[in-house]
C-alpha cells in the first residue's frame, strides 16, 4: 500500500531564491489564478459526489398530498335508467419510502469508496495545478529578467558599436579607412539594434504570460526591467527519494488506482441478486374532517429479490472492462513515478553540468574581451582592417550572451527541480 505524503505543507518554497518581487507575485496566484479556480470547483463537485453516493445507504422518503374528486356518469356502461350520479372525494396524504436497496453485496459501499478515492485524486489534481502554476510563474519571472540582462548587454554593445562607427567614419574622412569599413561598422550596429528589439518582443510575451497566471489583463500589468542578479540556491547532497511522496500527481495517480479497484467490486456485485424494500404509510379519507383520525391510516410493506439470469455476457464484459481500466491506472501510476524520478535526475544533472559549463563560459568571455581589446588597438594603429574588429566584437557579444543564457538556464533548472521534488527539498514541512 502506498502512503502518499502530499498533505505535507510545501511552504513558500519560492523564498529560497531570495527575491522579494517574486515572493509578492507568488502570493497573488492562489487568489486570482483562474486555472486554480477551475480545479477548486472540480474538487467541490467531486466531494459532492461522495454525498450522492453515500445517500444510497439510506431510504428515500417522499411526502405528498392529493385531492381527487369523482362523479360517475349517468350514461356509463351498465348504468340503469334509475341510476343516480354519485359524487365522491378522496383526500390522500402518503409518506412513502421507495426502492431502498439493501447493500448485501457491497455495491453501494464500493461506489462510495470509489467516489472518495476520486475526490482525493481531484484534490491532488488541485495541488498539482497549484505547484505547476507557482513553478511556471517563477520560471517565466526568471526568463523575463534573463531577457532584461540580454537587453542590458545589447545596449552596452550598441553604445560600443556607435563609438566604433564614429571612429571608422573619422578614419574614413581622414582617408585612412575605406567606405566598406564604414558600411561594415554600420551593419554591425544595426544588426545589434535589431537583436535588442527582438528581446523586447520576448520580454513582452513573458510579461503577458505572468499577467495571465496572476489573473490580470496583460495590458494592465508590468514588471520593471531588472537584469537577473541572483544565483541558483545551493542543493543539498543526497536528496531522499521520500521527497517524491509529496508530489501530488503521484498521490493522485495512486488514488485513481484505488478508485478503479472499487469499480471492479461494483461490477462483480452485479452477479448477485438485488434486494429492494418498499413501504408506504399515510392517511386517506373521503372527508377532510376525518383525514387525521386513526381509521384513515393505511400502510403497506414489501420486498423484492431480482436476479439477472441472462444478459448476453454484459456483466462479464463490464467486469473485464473494469479490470482493464484498473490495469491501465496501475500502469499510469508506475509511469508517473518513473517520470518523477526522471525529472529529478534530469534537473540535478542539468544543474551540475550547467554549473561547469558556466564556469568554462566565463573563461571564454574573458578571452573574447581580451581579443576584442587587442583587435581595436591593432585597428586604431592601422595594423589591421575593421573586419578583424567585427569578428572580435561578434565573438565577444556571443560569448556574453551565452553566459547570460547559461545563468538563466541554471536558475530555471532550480525551479524545475523544486517542482520535480514536489515543492522544495526540505524533508520536513517548510
Amino acid at each position: 500500500m502506498a502512503q502518499p505524503n502530499d498533505d505535507i505543507s510545501r511552504g513558500q518554497w519560492w523564498e529560497i531564491f531570495g527575491d522579494p518581487q517574486l515572493n509578492a507575485l507568488q502570493e497573488q496566484v492562489d487568489v486570482s489564478n483562474q486555472t486554480l479556480a477551475i480545479a477548486e470547483a472540480q474538487l467541490r463537485s467531486a466531494r459532492a459526489a461522495i454525498t450522492v453516493a453515500r445517500s444510497a445507504l439510506f431510504p428515500t422518503v417522499n411526502v405528498g398530498a392529493s385531492i381527487t374528486g369523482l362523479r360517475q356518469s349517468l350514461n356509463r356502461p351498465g348504468a340503469s335508467s334509475t341510476a343516480s350520479s354519485n359524487t365522491s372525494a378522496d383526500f390522500l396524504l402518503p409518506l412513502t419510502a421507495l426502492g431502498y436497496e439493501v447493500d448485501f453485496w457491497g455495491r453501494i459501499r464500493h461506489n462510495i469508496e470509489a467516489n472518495i478515492a476520486t475526490a482525493e485524486a481531484t484534490a491532488a489534481d488541485l495541488e498539482t495545478a497549484r505547484l505547476s502554476i507557482h513553478a511556471e510563474l517563477a520560471t517565466d519571472y526568471f526568463l523575463l529578467h534573463g531577457q532584461d540582462a540580454q537587453k542590458q548587454l545589447l545596449e552596452l554593445a550598441i553604445t560600443a558599436f556607435e563609438r566604433a562607427l564614429e571612429l571608422t567614419i573619422n578614419r574614413y574622412n581622414q582617408g585612412v579607412a575605406s567606405r566598406q569599413e564604414v558600411l561594415q561598422a554600420l551593419t554591425q550596429l544595426e544588426s545589434t539594434r535589431a537583436q535588442a528589439i527582438e528581446v523586447d518582443v520576448l520580454r513582452t510575451q513573458l510579461e503577458h504570460a505572468i499577467a495571465i497566471l496572476l489573473g490580470k489583463p496583460p495590458a494592465e500589468f508590468s514588471i520593471p526591467p531588472a537584469p537577473i542578479g541572483i544565483q541558483p540556491p545551493p542543493i543539498p547532497v543526497g536528496l531522499p527519494s521520500e521527497l517524491l511522496e509529496r508530489r501530488p500527481d503521484i498521490a493522485g495517480a495512486e488514488r485513481r488506482v484505488a478508485a478503479a479497484n472499487e469499480q471492479i467490486g461494483i461490477a462483480q456485485a452485479a452477479f448477485y441478486p438485488t434486494v429492494t424494500l418498499n413501504s408506504t404509510v399515510g392517511l386517506e379519507s373521503s372527508n377532510i374532517t376525518s383525514l387525521f383520525s386513526w381509521p384513515s391510516a393505511f400502510w403497506s410493506f414489501g420486498s423484492s429479490l431480482v436476479q439477472t439470469v441472462f444478459d448476453a455476457g454484459r456483466r462479464k464484459a463490464v467486469t473485464e472492462q473494469a479490470q482493464a481500466a484498473y490495469d491501465a491506472t496501475v500502469a499510469t501510476y508506475r509511469e508517473t513515478v518513473l517520470t518523477a524520478l526522471q525529472g529529478v535526475e534530469d534537473n540535478l544533472a542539468a544543474l551540475r553540468i550547467l554549473e561547469a559549463e558556466a564556469a568554462q563560459q566565463e573563461k571564454a568571455v574573458d578571452a573574447a574581451l581580451a581579443t576584442l581589446d587587442l583587435s581595436l588597438n591593432r585597428y586604431k594603429g592601422g595594423v589591421t582592417t575593421y573586419l578583424e574588429v567585427i569578428i572580435a566584437q561578434t565573438a565577444a557579444l556571443n560569448a556574453e550572451q551565452i553566459a547570460i543564457s547559461l545563468s538563466t538556464r541554471r536558475i530555471t533548472a532550480s525551479v524545475q527541480l523544486v517542482k520535480a521534488l514536489g515543492g522544495g527539498w526540505a524533508a520536513a514541512p517548510m
